[in-house]
């Protein structure tokens, strides 16, 4: 586990607990066994962090599904046996990660089902539009349900938008400065006019924003005439959802990516019963 996700799984709990959890503080001390179970149908993620936060205070943890794995409504996803205040003290933080990685990990793998049934060799990819503090969990639980993290910051690869060419003196500019000092280069453009030439200029990605199926294959088909198509690969982005998302595998894209998957996010239903 990444000593950044153990500091912010801290801060979870320092932000709930505070100075303590003056209610547990009521109940005696005793040795207790809990048990974390789906309420519904899903992919369970999120279950390491949460083994995690019981067994930073002390509690024995034993694990029936393991990330990834699929839960059925009444299954168990894992027991925690300890004293009472440190079960109950955590109980919320850890079912509140759970259920929003969990959520995420279940709706990325329902739309990673329907883009391979029609197209395996595309993936699916989340976006930054993450919860502030969340994107190493959110990302983590996009991975566990079968998609991929792309950017995890600003400072892993270049991506210019159109606010970048909005700001700047073009987008060939742009490009040049960007490929002084960088390899990896992705251009999202909204015309074939700025496709050509992203590709011509060595990107290495091409994100076609918010563009309809049909025009991105008229773009892809363009660009294959030119012989520019292999040397990149295009993404498409933005309105993309269930009910279209296999117009858009079909289109002959590389990549879809969909903020959604983090920013659109209903929790699973899980709960904590002592035994």
């Amino acid at each position: 586990m990444q000593p950044s996700a153990k500091k912010q799984l801290e801060r979870f709990l320092a932000e709930d607990i505070k100075s303590g959890d003056i209610t547990s503080k009521l109940l005696p001390r005793k040795k207790i066994i809990a048990t974390i179970i789906s309420r519904e149908n899903g992919i369970v993620a999120g279950v390491s962090y949460a083994k995690e936060i019981f067994s930073s205070r002390g509690c024995k943890i034993t694990v029936h599904r393991k990330d990834g794995q699929t839960v059925t409504p009444n299954q168990k996803i894992m027991t925690i046996s300890g004293d009472t205040y440190p079960v109950l003290s955590c109980e919320r933080t850890a079912l509140n990660l759970m259920s929003r990685m969990s959520g995420i990990a279940t709706q990325t793998n329902q739309y990673v089902k329907k883009i391979r049934a029609v197209n395996p060799k595309v993936g699916l990819y989340s976006t930054r539009k993450t919860a502030p503090g969340l994107r190493i969990f959110d990302k983590d639980a996009v991975a566990i349900g079968g998609g991929h993290k792309h950017r995890m910051s600003l400072d892993q690869m270049v991506m210019i938008k159109d606010n970048h060419i909005a700001a700047s003196d073009s987008l060939f500019v742009l490009i040049k400065r960007a490929k002084l000092k960088h390899k990896k280069i992705e251009v999202e453009v909204e015309s074939l006019e700025d496709a050509i030439t992203a590709s011509v200029e060595g990107a290495q990605i091409i994100m076609l924003d918010n563009m309809s199926p049909p025009k991105i294959k008229k773009i892809i088909q363009e660009l294959r005439r030119l012989g520019l198509r292999d040397r990149v690969k295009i993404e498409a982005s933005g309105g993309i959802n269930h009910t279209n998302v296999v117009q858009y595998a079909r289109s002959g894209v590389d990549m879809i990516s969909i903020g959604r998957l983090t920013s659109a996010v209903t929790g699973l239903d899980l709960s904590l019963e002592i035994n």
